[in-house]
This record gives C-alpha cells, structure tokens and sequence, in this order.
C-alpha cells in the first residue's frame, strides 16, 4: 500500500479563512435554525427510541426505527468536536425513513471538556452498539466533524460503508486556526488522528470498503481538496470511493439533500444500508 499523496495547500493559503466555516457562511444562524425547526418537527412527528451506548449524559443515540428489521444508519454530526448534539438532527429521519431504513444519530462530549481521541471512542462505542442490536455492520456517514469520524470507522472495519459529507481528513491545516483553541492539537496528535493516515479498509479485512466523498461546490478550496484528497489515496489503493461536489451548496446548506427522500444522497445512503 503506498502511503498517502498529500497535496499541500499553498504556503500563502489562510487556514484561518479556509476552515472557519462560520465566518464564510455569514448567514448560517438562518441555515441552523432551519435544521433546529425540522429536528423540532421530526420529534414531535415520531418520538426517537434513546439509547445509552455508555454511562455520560451525551451518551445516548435517538433511534428513528423504519420498522422492525430495518436496517440502520448512523449519522455523526459536525460542529468542530466542540458544538451541537443530537437533537438538532432528527429532521434527517423522515427522509431515511422513507426508504425503509432506521437512522440513530448519537451526541458525544465535546471539545474541550474532553480531547478528541475521546470523543473517537465514544463513537466507536455508539456504532458498536448500532451492530450489536442489528447483528450487522451499519452504514455511517456524517457532516464536517462528522465526516472525519465517518472515515475513521470505515479505516477500523466499524462500518458496512462510509459517507463523509464536507469531511476533514487531514486534521493539521486546524493547528494554527482559532478552531484549535477548544481542540487544542499540536503536530503528532492532529497526524495521529487524521484518517488519511489511517490503515485503508481492503477486502482481507472486516467491514466495508466503500467511502464517498461529498463537498458543496461553494465550499472553500481546502474542503475540496480535503475530500479529493482522501477519494484519490483511498481509491488508489482498493477501495470503492467517490468524490462528487454539489453544484451551489455551502458547508450548511450541503446538508440540505438529506432533507429530500427523493435526493440522490439520500437514496445513495438508503441503498448502502440496505446492502449492508
């Protein structure tokens, strides 16, 4: 397996400009209240099953069952490992829910009350708990922080397929940004952690070896990049990848397909549930 082809963002790039998506998304507040308003609906609508997966009070997944056998995605949300929860999210259900397919969405602490590597685990302990009541390997996919998550447990056999929406895969760019004030990485633990230096899911070993890619296209370079990047070195050493980035779409509103029963991303999540 060769080892990874990073290609370095310009030494005049400002990761600070790249990276803060909030700051490049001025009108994001009115993005998140519509996530906000839909999760609201979505509760209200069908009241989720929670879960602990371990003893915190962020803990515990909400469970939107499709009916019984379903099978189950996971959805890992952003927020730089430091902001949200699961109860933002639920408005994601309806969609999934639609195809005949279960969607568990877990919290997780935050940054920085706890370090990254932490949160990791709690992660793996959710997805653990998703195989564990299903008796398979789910499907995984996630948003930004999410989306780097959503790689990692592919790269540990966690889970049946991965779809990394606008995912960082690379954690070093965050070093010198005002993101890392709650992260709090230096060099060895941002490479430690970032997934494309991870092992690469093959046949020869548990789990799935299917990752897409996804980016909105009026993301910043680094982000597109970013998901190039891990499809091009994951894809040229056996695994199934795709990188696709959605005409029009920024680092909020890409969530907005998930949103649509009838959208391609939805479908394609449903469908790799299924096969999973």
């Amino acid at each position: 397996m060769s080892g990874p082809s990073l290609d370095p963002h310009p030494s005049t790039l400002d990761p600070e400009a790249e990276y803060n998506n909030r700051a490049l998304v001025p009108d994001h507040p009115a993005v998140m209240q519509r996530w906000r308003e839909t999760a609201d609906a979505a509760r209200a609508a069908r009241p989720p099953l929670e879960i602990a997966y371990g003893p915190g009070p962020r803990e515990v997944m909400d469970l939107f069952e499709a009916g019984p056998g379903a099978p189950v995605a996971v959805f890992l949300h952003g927020g730089y490992w430091q902001a949200l929860d699961r109860s933002w999210f639920s408005g994601l259900a309806p969609a999934l829910n639609a195809h005949g397919v279960s969607l568990a969405i877990p919290s997780y602490d935050l940054c920085p009350a706890v370090r990254l590597g932490v949160i990791l685990r709690q992660v793996r302990a959710a997805v653990e708990v998703v195989r564990e009541r299903t008796g398979v390997r789910p499907v995984v996919f996630g948003h930004s922080a999410g989306g780097h998550m959503a790689a990692c447990m592919l790269s540990e056999g966690r889970a049946s397929a991965a779809v990394a929406i606008s995912g960082v895969f690379d954690l070093s760019p965050l070093i010198p940004t005002s993101l890392n004030k709650a992260l709090d990485l230096d060099a060895r633990e941002a490479a430690a952690l970032s997934p494309i230096h991870w092992p690469v899911p093959n046949g020869s070993t548990p789990g799935g070896t299917v990752l897409d890619c996804v980016v909105g296209a009026a993301e910043s370079g680094e982000f597109l990049r970013q998901s190039r990047m891990m499809a091009d070195h994951w894809g040229a050493n056996g695994v199934e990848t795709r990188y696709e980035a959605l005409p029009g779409l920024n680092h909020f509103t890409v969530l907005d397909p998930l949103f649509d029963p009838d959208s391609a991303l939805v479908r394609r999540i449903a469908d790799l549930a299924r096969k999973g």
